[in-house]
């Protein structure tokens, strides 16, 4: 699709990528951009960088109602970014309870599924359109360090599978983007290589208008990407090495 006049809608729009997100749609030409948080107070400094373009709006995926609120509010969205997201750091056993899972869970996966059912009438009525998700390439290999985060991916992955099958007849294209170790707050602990926030977001957005289906941002990602297809057991065992901290 082309991106050029397009009317985007970034949730999670306040975390480490989100800005990134609005300044590469402005970059491209959008004609509007809808930034999502709970808190809109937080994005102030983002709508002011444009505030012809960026309407700030309030939206928690994981919140029917709030939901509800941002399709009154956003009835002309062509280009749905799934941006929002959390990172717990937590292991699957060595977890001391199920509440990091449960909450990735919701977030990552139950909240993006829920933006795609949502948005996906609208796109439809508006030409058809694209829909982003922001995975991570350890969606297909888990890193046992955060291992219930790479299990909330690997569900958003398949899902997004899923939901890029349902909405083809509609003509609406679903992304997958899945970058290694990207370099904003939320890696901040983690050792490099890490792949630019710029970068990301520019390799997503080239690919929707490229119409690829998966990208994988950054050479970390690009060469696990390779290695996952000749030798996947071999990357198992090597990310099985990273586990938690005890």
């Amino acid at each position: 699709m082309k991106i050029e006049n397009a009317v985007a809608l970034v949730t999670g729009a306040n975390g480490g990528l989100g800005s990134h997100w609005i300044q590469g749609l402005l970059n491209s030409g959008v004609s509007k951009i809808y930034a999502c948080a709970r808190n809109t107070q937080k994005l102030e400094s983002i709508v002011a960088t444009n505030p012809q373009k960026i309407i700030a709006i309030e939206l928690d995926i994981n919140d029917e109602t709030s939901i509800n609120q941002a399709l009154l509010q956003c009835p002309d969205v062509t280009l749905l970014i799934n941006n929002a997201g959390v990172l717990f750091n937590q292991g699957l056993i060595a977890s001391k309870d199920l509440s990091a899972a449960r909450s990735e869970i919701e977030i990552n996966y139950l909240g993006t599924l829920a933006m795609c059912r949502a948005f996906a009438p609208i796109l439809k009525m508006n030409g058809g359109g694209a829909i982003v998700n922001m995975l991570t390439i350890l969606a297909k290999s888990n890193l046992p360090a955060n291992g219930s985060y790479c299990a909330s991916k690997a569900a958003t992955f398949s899902m997004t599978q899923g939901v890029r099958a349902e909405l083809a007849n509609q003509g609406t294209l679903v992304v997958g983007v899945m970058p290694g170790t990207v370099d904003t707050g939320m890696s901040k602990d983690y050792p490099p290589p890490k792949v630019a926030p710029t970068e990301v977001v520019w390799e997503a957005l080239k690919a929707v208008v490229e119409g690829v289906e998966e990208v994988y941002p950054g050479e970390q990602a690009k060469q696990l990407a390779a290695q996952l297809l000749s030798d996947p057991k071999a990357v198992e065992k090597a990310l099985s090495q990273m586990l938690p901290v005890s």
